[in-house]
């Protein structure tokens, strides 16, 4: 990843920051679509957005500002263990308005609120304001085609920051004594970082480790002698740090310039692994900071984004494929879905997909096998024909039958024709909704002998099987010891798998056919990667987000409770345990 300097043609080493990279989701830009139309309309004025950046994202990964659905909830909290960046967006309603927009005029606003509050003391009650953005945008809304263009402010010193100590990790410059006292500080940080808590004050020993905010610099460190500036840092390059600690070294230099010798300064890196944090990737240096207590003139600054050229200029993003009603409707309609099953699971499936043509078939099942008599024989070959001649002649198979049994010959012959299964099965007070994997065509089975890899740092604290791709993903039956018997007998009904409590066949029945229209708008159809809500940073556009593996009764309960428990902390400012 490329740095940029914060110096031209100057022969001291000086100190370079890794520049933010835009990381928009497409629930943004679906967001930004309705408050275009319901709200905004003609309305060119300013509007305020947030975003958020992380500090432990795995090493390779650029250092990103993200924009979610959440961004036009300006008061809404940020992720877990994310940094909150306040924002402006500037929508125009023509092509033109964009194109010939004042960038110059739009980032010397920005730096000179970010200098004024800096001047005014004010950033210190409140440092997340030194994490400014701006974002100037056009949505062609009959195509669905965005440009935008980022922009995020940092003041620059006119000679650049001259570095005393080059950067090193903090397992190089820390004792084990001292890393064990940092790490159990950053175990037990607020799981939401506040305002105050993005940049802070450092004072360490071998036999301890305290924490102060910015404002307390002068009672925190009295001599100011030896001084600690903590920032989290987004960047994972081992020799810079990211973009945000520009404007904090500007603070520290307008506020306390004349004071301070060498400066240290930590980049706070807080990484999860396969379960584990760590911190000893964070870097450690030391800096000489000019003196700007005397200067009342906002410094020059710099921000907007480069585009994926490495050219000064905006960016594009077509989400017609996922945004367009036509293409979306199109797709779901032409799709031809058999169901296997009309009992109350299968007609509350069909009843979302509005289905009424019918067939009266037997399915033959392991188990249960048939009278040899050539009647049966000869009804049971015919009913195996038609089955494989239905699933031919459609895109997608539900199995929505009582047993388990039932479902096997349906998903062998689903199969072996490469068609989409989606599986829903009720039990007495449980469900599962699932997909099946989808095998690939036979001129690309190269790929099925390649061993599986993973890639363990996509997202901080990604589970293990969050990335299988959908070539790669099992059925029904992939957890099964046993070969399918007669579930049915000497079977109580609910182990029978043929009620349930009221209202479940309801839901599964329409997390079912969600989960088909998911697959149906991601770009990879059913090979889709099987989503968790951990890897959403690294989804496709999708329409629908998240295209799951499967959905159980657990894991909907589960979600039910994150929710409630939202909910009772936002709205009612109480603390749930």
């Amino acid at each position: 990843m490329e740095a940029e300097s914060t110096e031209r043609g100057a022969a001291a080493l000086k100190l370079q920051f890794a520049p933010f990279c835009s990381a928009l989701e497409a629930g943004f830009w679906q967001q930004l679509t309705q408050k275009k139309l319901n709200d905004f309309r003609l309305d060119e004025s300013p509007k305020n957005i947030k975003g958020y950046y992380y500090n432990g994202d795995a090493a390779g990964l650029p250092t990103r500002l993200t924009l979610e659905f959440s961004a036009f909830d300006v008061d809404g909290a940020s992720p877990a263990r994310c940094c909150p960046a306040s924002g402006t967006l500037y929508n125009t309603n023509t092509l033109e308005a964009f194109k010939t927009t004042d960038k110059k005029a739009l980032l010397d606003k920005a730096a000179n609120e970010i200098w004024s509050t800096i001047q005014s003391g004010a950033v210190l009650e409140d440092s997340s304001i030194l994490n400014k953005f701006i974002l100037l945008t056009f949505a062609d809304l009959k195509k669905y085609h965005f440009y935008y263009w980022f922009c995020f402010p940092a003041l620059c010193f006119l000679e650049g920051v001259q570095l005393e100590q080059e950067p090193v990790s903090l397992e190089q410059s820390f004792s084990a004594k001292q890393l064990q006292y940092m790490h159990f500080y950053s175990l037990n940080s607020n799981h939401v970082l506040s305002a105050t808590s993005i940049h802070f004050l450092l004072k360490y020993t071998e036999e301890s480790v305290e924490v102060a905010p910015l404002k307390d610099l002068i009672s925190f460190f009295p001599d100011l002698k030896k001084i600690t500036v903590c920032v989290y840092d987004p960047c994972t390059l081992p020799q810079h740090p990211g973009w945000p600690l520009r404007n904090v070294l500007v603070l520290l230099a307008k506020q306390w310039g004349s004071q301070l010798d060498v400066l240290e300064v930590l980049c706070f890196r807080d990484r999860t692994l396969q379960g584990s944090r760590s911190i000893q990737h964070s870097i450690i240096f030391r800096v000489k900071l000019p003196d700007l207590t005397a200067s009342a003139v906002c410094p020059k600054s710099v921000g907007w984004e480069k585009n994926p050229k490495g050219a000064m200029g905006p960016r594009s993003v077509n989400l017609s494929e996922c945004m367009d009603p036509k293409r979306l409707v199109d797709k779901v309609v032409s799709t031809r879905c058999l169901l296997l099953g009309a009992g109350t699971l299968g007609c509350n499936v069909a009843r979302t997909l509005m289905i009424a043509e019918g067939y009266n078939m037997s399915i033959p099942m392991p188990g249960h096998p048939v009278n040899f008599s050539e009647l049966t024989m000869a009804q049971a070959r015919q009913d195996v024909e038609q089955l494989e001649k239905l699933i031919s002649e459609h895109d997608v198979v539900f199995l929505l039958m009582d047993t388990r049994e039932s479902r096997w010959l349906p998903t062998v012959i689903a199969a072996s024709q490469r068609k989409l299964i989606v599986n829903a099965a009720l039990g007495f007070d449980t469900f599962v909704v699932m997909r099946h994997g989808l095998k690939k065509p036979k001129d690309s089975q190269s790929e099925e002998t390649r061993p599986m890899s993973y890639d363990f740092g996509s997202f901080s604290g990604a589970s293990l099987f969050s990335n299988i791709p959908g070539h790669r993903l099992g059925c029904y039956f992939c957890n099964d010891v046993v070969a399918p018997g007669d579930s049915t007998r000497d079977r109580t009904p609910d182990q029978q798998c043929t009620v349930s409590r009221p209202g479940l066949a309801m839901i599964a029945g329409a997390l079912a056919v969600e989960l088909m229209v998911s697959i149906l708008q991601h770009p990879e159809g059913g090979y889709a990667v099987a989503s968790s809500s951990d890897d959403r940073m690294n989804e496709p556009p999708t329409s629908l987000g998240l295209v799951p593996h499967q959905v159980s009764y657990e894991l909907l309960c589960k979600c039910t409770i994150l929710l409630c428990k939202y909910t009772v902390e936002r709205v009612f400012g109480l603390t749930c345990q």
